[in-house]
């Protein structure tokens, strides 16, 4: 069996730029090849120097000549390739995967395509992308390169000046490689073509020894061979001209601009349960409210002010998120679930209808609610007409509860119950199973599920009969079948609950 060739870049220069997986196959290959100048140093072994280890193989490829020793450069290149790539063929056919270090990215001007194409035949070949002279230099400068429609030319400094010259001027951005000395050529390209004002000039990009300068004003005679030559965008000069200048920051007073008020339902659990759109609310609001419990499942951000309250004071927190809003501010009202189910968004509109609040803007986001969640998680019992009732008689009176629970029954209707007990309030589940055993079989399935999407969750199915209450809290909702709910077991012991979307005549 053989081994396997690598060919893996190492970015520009930086080492923190080699990727994760190039620094996992240079850890563990058993030969690392590197090209070295004939002084012997290599600038691709020194910037993968961190992670090689103690044992491996190493193989230095140094070049045998430079351009002024030769009438026939390229040929006495093309014999040294032969053989260093038989060098690598031995390693290989011995099993030994094999590693050739990159500067830039291997298939962009470098030197490990001439060993590729020897080899990539002949053995198995993965090669790893890495970050190029271009990326890391355009970085720096922090000129981004290309925006919307542009072109982008990449041209080697060999090319002849008059050839240079008119690429340019037929090109929106550019990069010209490869300049040392050729710079004198490239330079006298980008004043024909009437691009030299524009150019940037970066030696040794993301290294210690970088220089970056307007390329005018560079020496030639400094210039060596890893420097690039850089035509930014133009459309985003010219566009990041044109934007307006920075708007004054909101007024903080009562005759400052409206802002926004926005009632995000955050779903029953995590992040997984949240819209798309209510994480851009979170995430563009200058101001979080809402109850404790609720705003802690929101990531803190430190640019944004939280305003935490007790589960209590819906009013007075619509009161203070709208008055926040009043002096200009982006204000995220949170709640769990979706905000129109028994939450904040019916707190929020009725302290908004008032005169002093109508010209603030509000907004009501929807979300995933806990009927919806439980009941996916157990089947279908909602497949066909239901009601949603809450057994808290803190604003309302049991009596009306009692009365609504009973002509949801009589109806026939699947109801979801919210809030069907608290640690004060403890007896009414026993009492809603009376009344709903009133029109109600003893056998109709109800789905207890709790903390549904969180670390704790439960969905279990009873009869009405034993519903008793234990284990019944606040974070839990019941979902109670009509007269055609079923229970069904599936292959796997798992109990679904369905109710079925045709009702007999």
């Amino acid at each position: 069996m053989t081994g396997h060739l690598y060919g893996v870049g190492l970015g520009p220069g930086d080492p923190e730029l080699i990727t994760i997986k190039a620094a996992r196959l240079i850890e563990a290959a058993g030969v690392v090849v590197h090209h070295a100048a004939r002084h012997g140093r290599s600038i691709a072994r020194s910037i993968a120097a961190a992670h090689l280890r103690p044992g491996q193989i190493e193989e230095a490829l140094v070049y045998p000549v430079t351009t002024e020793a030769t009438d026939d450069y390229r040929g006495v290149l093309e014999e040294f390739y032969e053989r260093c790539a038989e060098r690598l063929a031995a390693h290989l056919d011995a099993g030994r995967d094999v590693v050739v270090l990159c500067e830039g990215d291997p298939f962009f001007y470098g030197s490990y395509m001439h060993l590729h194409k020897r080899l990539a035949g002949r053995y198995p070949t993965t090669v790893v992308p890495g970050v190029t002279s271009i990326s890391g230099a355009a970085a720096e400068l922090g000129r981004p390169l290309v925006e919307r429609d542009e072109v982008l030319t990449v041209l080697p400094g060999t090319l002849p000046p008059d050839v240079l010259a008119e690429r340019l001027a037929a090109t929106d951005s550019a990069a010209v490689l490869k300049l040392g000395r050729t710079f004198g050529g490239v330079r006298e390209a980008l004043d024909r073509s009437g691009r030299l004002e524009d150019a940037w000039y970066v030696e040794r990009a993301t290294t210690e020894g970088q220089r970056a300068l307007p390329l005018a004003g560079v020496d030639p005679a400094t210039v060596p061979y890893f420097s690039v030559a850089i035509l930014p965008s133009r459309v985003h000069e010219r566009t990041r001209r044109a934007l307006p200048a920075p708007r004054a920051p909101r007024a903080d007073g009562p005759d400052g601009p409206a802002g926004e008020v926005v009632i995000v339902g955050l779903g029953p659990a995590g992040r997984d349960w949240l819209t798309p759109e209510a994480q851009d609310a979170l995430a563009t609001a200058d101001d979080l409210v809402g109850y404790t419990t609720y705003l802690g499942r929101v990531p803190a951000n430190p640019r944004q002010a939280r305003h935490a309250s007790d589960n209590r004071v819906e009013s007075e927190r619509a009161e203070f998120a709208l008055a926040l809003a009043g002096r200009g501010r982006r204000v995220a009202v949170v709640s769990s679930g979706d905000p129109g189910v028994f939450a904040m968004a019916a707190a929020v509109l009725e302290v908004a209808a008032e005169d002093r609040w109508k010209h603030v803007p509000v907004r009501v986001l929807p979300g995933l609610t806990a009927a919806n969640a439980v009941a996916a998680r157990i089947g279908a019992p909602l497949g066909h007409d239901y009601c949603v009732l809450s057994l808290s008689d803190r604003l309302k009176p049991w009596d009306a509860i009692a009365g609504r629970l009973a002509a949801a029954a009589a109806a026939d209707l699947v109801i979801a119950i919210y809030n069907p007990a608290s640690r004060s309030r403890t007896h009414q589940v026993a009492l809603a199973r009376d009344v709903l055993l009133e029109h109600r079989s003893p056998d109709t399935p109800v789905v207890i599920g709790r903390d549904v999407g969180g670390p704790e969750e439960s969905v279990r199915v009873v009869r009405l009969a034993d519903l008793d209450g234990a284990g019944v809290d606040m974070r839990c909702l019941l979902l109670v079948g009509s007269s055609q709910t079923r229970t069904a077991e599936r292959g796997d012991g798992a109990t679904t609950v369905f109710t079925p979307r045709r009702y007999p005549a």
